[in-house]
């Protein structure tokens, strides 16, 4: 696979969307070209326009995105960040060392009022596997400097490589402490599996952070201001920006950046026009874009767009990153925990047809050591009775067995090594191995699911709680559970894939230390785990 064909297929750019300017793309004027709004000719902030910090993803053998938004105040309630409806010239600086002594790239491009004058600039014509610094410049302000690493070239033999794995803080039930020790972990990249906001009302009192909010920000989003401001809220804390600045992300959204558990165009509320829901999914796709770090073919068109990619890391991994929200069925019997038949209807799909083909095509040609399928929603099956009888969440791909039966044939292939699938949404911590059949212990174990708790959702926790335990014993391929708050940490050689367990006391109130409470490897053509 060139570095070319690492590239996920999206639309094509036409010559006016293309900036000049140091091998870069200038997305933040993807749309400039096209504001409606006048330049701001001599920009002077009052506050510092950097407040939401730095970021980089997506990284290619290459190159990067880049990303910031102006916002000096972050939470100003018209959704805007405390800017005036003009454009803004912003200026890009890459450079091979921390003290910009060598730079490497520079460009200029345009934060526009059209999208919250948020900056996304892909650079290229960086060097593969190596660490860079970059930082911008609007009007007299600088913002700090973040750190990135572009991906190693295609067929470099990598010894090892290491990345994070995080999702789910509802910024109101509790402290983003786990992204500071992220922050601070020896990893080249950080996988976001969804849920980077939360949709829910917030009392009063912000939930456990204890502060005050104006009512507009506590709303329940709906229009594109609201979800811009719930953006900013979940954003403007500095030790998930310590997060951004310090690794390149790689995101996918779950249910909570639009509604809980939607599916398509229909919403958690029975009853809601199909066409009132798409309005929203529109404005909360449009806000996500405009606050974290995606390239151009993921920018959205109105209600849809396009997060399902791979990216690639030498002969070592490649990655499988899916959507597991925006193509599939509704969810069966009535999204109620059960064992109905509606689950086993052939044809329902998790993925969609397009999406499948996709991963199946791109697993069938990977010839990576190891086929890493980061996504949202629990693989394995779930049984959440011990005993007689058997209850599973129809959310889950419990809900989808059909889908999940072709997605575990193409497991089985032999030709396709050793996947390993990556999970968020559970607000737990849980292994589990994968087999062709769940229902029968005998049967092969064809790979591994690794998932991930949550950064703060559901606030401090416990090791081990009821539903833990209940989750082991009516499941003999989930190997550990902890109900902890904290994230995955996972090593990659052309051995063993390792993911080891972190998490946190507490974060209802800031401080907590971290640690490892399991480690479990997987080895290079032995699928299943293993305790380290």
């Amino acid at each position: 696979m060139t570095s070319a064909q690492n590239r996920p297929s999206g639309p094509s750019l036409g010559r006016r969307e293309l900036l000049a300017g140091g091998g870069a793309l200038g997305l933040g004027a993807a749309a400039a070209g096209f504001s409606t709004s006048k330049a701001w000719a001599a920009p002077a902030f009052g506050d510092d326009p950097f407040t939401l910090g730095v970021a980089s993803g997506d990284p290619w053998p290459d190159g990067v995105v880049l990303w910031t938004r102006l916002a000096p105040q972050p939470l100003a309630l018209d959704g805007l960040g405390g800017m005036p409806p003009h454009k803004v010239e912003v200026v890009w600086e890459v450079a091979a060392d921390e003290r910009f002594r060598k730079i490497v790239r520079r460009g200029r491009t345009h934060a526009v009022p059209e999208l919250a004058h948020s900056v996304h600039v892909e650079v290229s014509g960086l060097a593969p596997g190596r660490e860079y610094f970059y930082r911008f410049r609007a009007g007299g302000a600088q913002s700090p400097a973040g750190r990135t690493r572009t991906a190693p070239a295609h067929g470099a033999a990598l010894s090892e490589l290491k990345f994070g794995v995080a999702s789910c803080q509802a910024w109101f039930e509790g402290h983003y402490t786990a992204y500071r020790h992220l922050a601070e972990e020896d990893v080249d990249f950080i996988f976001h599996l969804g849920d980077y906001i939360y949709e829910n009302p917030i009392d009063e009192a912000g939930g456990v952070r204890n502060v005050a909010l104006p009512a507009e920000v506590r709303a329940e989003p709906y229009d594109l201001t609201q979800y811009r401001l719930r953006h900013a809220l979940h954003h403007y804390d500095p030790d998930i920006i310590a997060a951004h600045q310090a690794h390149p992300w790689a995101l996918i959204w779950d249910d909570h950046e639009i509604d809980d558990n939607w599916v398509g165009d229909f919403g958690k509320d029975p009853g809601t026009d199909p066409a009132v829901f798409r309005k929203r999914k529109a404005a909360a796709f449009q806000a996500y874009y405009e606050n974290l770090p995606l390239r151009l073919p993921n920018k959205p068109n109105g209600p849809s767009a396009r997060l399902y990619r791979g990216l690639g890391y030498g002969r070592l991994a490649q990655f499988h990153l899916l959507d597991t929200r925006q193509y599939r069925d509704d969810q069966a019997c009535g999204d109620k925990t059960s064992d109905c038949a509606e689950r086993l209807t052939p044809g329902r799909t998790v993925l969609g047809d397009a999406q499948e083909r996709w991963l199946f095509d791109g697993l069938r040609r990977s010839r990576a050591t190891w086929n890493i399928i980061p996504q949202q929603i629990p693989v394995t099956q779930v049984d959440t009775v011990p005993g007689d009888g058997r209850a599973f969440v129809m959310d889950f791909w419990d809900g989808y067995k059909p889908a999940r039966d072709r997605l575990f044939a193409r497991l089985a292939d032999p030709r396709v090594r050793n996947p390993v699938v990556l999970t968020g949404d559970m607000h737990r911590h849980m292994a589990a191995d994968l087999r062709t059949d769940f229902d029968d212990p005998r049967s092969r174990t064809i790979g591994v699911e690794f998932v991930g708790t949550s950064i703060s959702t559901k606030m401090d926790g416990m090791d081990l709680d009821p539903g833990g335990q209940d989750l082991l014993d009516a499941n003999e391929h989930i190997k550990f559970t902890s109900y902890q708050r904290g994230y995955v940490r996972c090593t990659l050689t052309k051995d063993t894939c390792r993911a080891d367990f972190r998490v946190l006391p507490y974060v209802t109130r800031p401080g907590a230390p971290v640690s490892t409470r399991a480690s479990f490897v997987t080895e290079n053509g032995n699928p299943g785990l293993q305790a380290v």
